[in-house]
């Protein structure tokens, strides 16, 4: 007997539906997967080398951050102990002298926002000093 079956007036055979696969020279179709696996390794590798950068990059903010805030709580345990520290007398009346720790105090940087911090450092410490003086 034969094994077709008739739909809505169509022979149909039985077997796999949907489109024959393209005969598709099978060293080609490997050589395009090793290309694709290299670049996708490569992509990897940039992805990664990327981001250890930003980590460093990252990690090396931290640290000037924290010496910076250790500087400041250096100042005002020095301003707690009636004591106004040269870096705090430069910022006040504008010196752009070397301080005895470094400098690290008449640096400016610029936050996300592009305002120099250097103004505001200036700005923040002429505060604390006026408050202190009023204490």
């Amino acid at each position: 007997m034969d094994d077709s079956k008739m739909v809505a007036g169509k022979v149909k055979k039985p077997g796999k539906r949907g489109r024959k696969p393209a005969k598709i020279d099978l060293k080609a179709k490997l050589e395009r997967s090793r290309q694709s696996a290299r670049e996708c390794r490569a992509r990897k590798k940039l992805r990664y080398q990327y981001l250890e950068e930003l980590v460093s990059s990252k990690e090396r903010a931290i640290c000037a951050l924290r010496e910076e805030l250790e500087m400041y709580k250096q100042w005002c345990s020095a301003m707690d102990q009636g004591k106004i520290p040269s870096e705090i007398k430069a910022l006040l009346t504008g010196d752009d002298q070397k301080t005895p720790q470094g400098g690290s105090s008449t640096k400016t940087s610029k936050n996300k926002n592009g305002i120099s911090s250097g103004s505001q450092d200036s700005h923040v410490f002429s505060c604390l000093f006026h408050t202190k003086l009023q204490l």
